[in-house]
This record gives C-alpha cells, sequence and structure tokens, in this order.
C-alpha cells in the first residue's frame, strides 16, 4: 500500500556510476543491479537494495554528462501532473516531467521556491 506524500525512493545521478555502485556499495551494503527497463530504454539506470530490505528503494543513474551529479529524494503523489501545477502555484518550478511508460513510471523533478531539488512519482498502478 503506497503512503501517499512519503519519501519513497531516492536517486543518485553521477557520471560514474560504477563509481558510486562501489562508493555506496561499500559505505551502506547496498546491493545494485541494471534495470532491465532502463537499459531497453537506452539508460544506464541500477536498481539499489539495501541490507535486509526486500525490494529496490533506490537508484543511480548514470547522466552521461547531460545533467550535473545530484542525490535527489522521491516523493510519491497520486498525480505527477497535479503535483507539478501545485509545486508552480507555490512557487516552484518543474524542471522535467515524464508521463508514465514502459521504462518507468510518471516522474518528475522539480524545485522548491528556495532552489532546492527533489522528485515525484507515482507507483505503477497508483495513480489516478
Amino acid at each position: 500500500m503506497t503512503m501517499w506524500g512519503t519519501v519513497a525512493w531516492f536517486e543518485i545521478a553521477t557520471a560514474d556510476p560504477d563509481a558510486a555502485q562501489s562508493f555506496y556499495g561499500e559505505v551502506f551494503g547496498w546491493r545494485a543491479v541494471k534495470d532491465e527497463k532502463g537499459a531497453a530504454a537506452g539508460m544506464d539506470y541500477r536498481l539499489i537494495t539495501a541490507p535486509g530490505a526486500t525490494a529496490p528503494t533506490g537508484g543511480i543513474m548514470a547522466t552521461d554528462g547531460a545533467m550535473p551529479g545530484h542525490a535527489v529524494f522521491t516523493v510519491a503523489v497520486r498525480d505527477v501532473a497535479e503535483t507539478c501545477a501545485t509545486v508552480e502555484r507555490l512557487g516552484g518550478t518543474v524542471v522535467a516531467r515524464h508521463e508514465a511508460s514502459e521504462s518507468g513510471p510518471a516522474n518528475a523533478y522539480v524545485r522548491d521556491p528556495a532552489g532546492n531539488l527533489f522528485g515525484l512519482f507515482t507507483p505503477p498502478g497508483g495513480g489516478a
């Protein structure tokens, strides 16, 4: 059951995903495996599972130089488009928004009015 409005995913974006996978694996014991759906869409995305967890709760994304490296938390929302509109109404900005597809759920990167980046997503089967 999805708890709406909670941090439900995290992502580490980097130009060197192998180094990030090694670093975080050593520091926290995280295990990372290639995301086959992302790979089919041409992305190097790795799903992270923490020790003792039964499912991934984060990912490492290769930026290929297309964006700066970052680490961001992602909040589960019922409707990404509606939440993006609320973010903008309250003085934030939408950086990028993507509809649900075979390679992943509906998601967006947004900034709060102070410029802090965070993510939004609707888990598969959970949206309005």
